[in-house]
């Protein structure tokens, strides 16, 4: 995977959410979000919100609605496992809720903790009563994401769009 390709990524992205009124990027670092942070760190209009764990960004992201603000959770699969106590809020409270997730665990992945979340990553999020989008290629990724961040925050509805290990590309160690 070429940095160009994640950096094209970020600058897909970043209109988009600044579009849909995001105000806050709450992030745990990680690489396949890397480009989409840097940007967002470089423009006045948003605001990167630096975690400790994913859980954290779920309670921001209802605290930012109750306070008249938008919010997109960055995460990794291997946190979704994380959010799962706090994704109650998100259906309890019918908060709007986007997560964008980057995918690890299958396609080409060398780290073997990485396989069971990877696996079970939609289907817990569907069982918390999150909407769950897939993104396979390039050209889907704005369609959906524009799609998710409609969604949530048009009707009030928890949406993650999983960017798949096959766009982002695998991980090399």
């Amino acid at each position: 995977m070429s940095h160009q390709k994640k950096e094209d990524k970020g600058a897909m992205l970043l209109p988009l959410l600044k579009e849909h009124g995001v105000d806050f990027l709450p992030f745990v670092p990680d690489a396949g979000h890397a480009s989409l942070i840097e940007l967002a760190f470089d423009d006045p209009h948003i605001q990167p919100v630096v975690l400790t764990t994913e859980e954290e960004g779920v309670a921001l992201a209802c605290g930012h609605w109750l306070g008249g603000k938008k919010s997109a959770l960055l995460m990794q699969s291997s946190g979704v496992g994380n959010t799962v106590n706090m994704l109650s809020l998100i259906s309890s409270c019918n908060f709007p809720f986007v997560a964008l997730v980057t995918m690890r665990g299958n396609f080409g992945e060398f780290n073997s903790w990485q396989v069971p979340m990877g696996r079970a990553t939609p289907d817990v999020l569907k069982a918390m009563g999150i909407q769950v989008y897939v993104v396979e290629r390039d050209d889907e990724l704005p369609k959906v994401v524009d799609a998710a961040l409609y969604s949530a925050f048009s009707s009030d509805q928890g949406v993650a769009v999983l960017l798949s290990q096959n766009l982002i590309g695998r991980k090399e160690w």
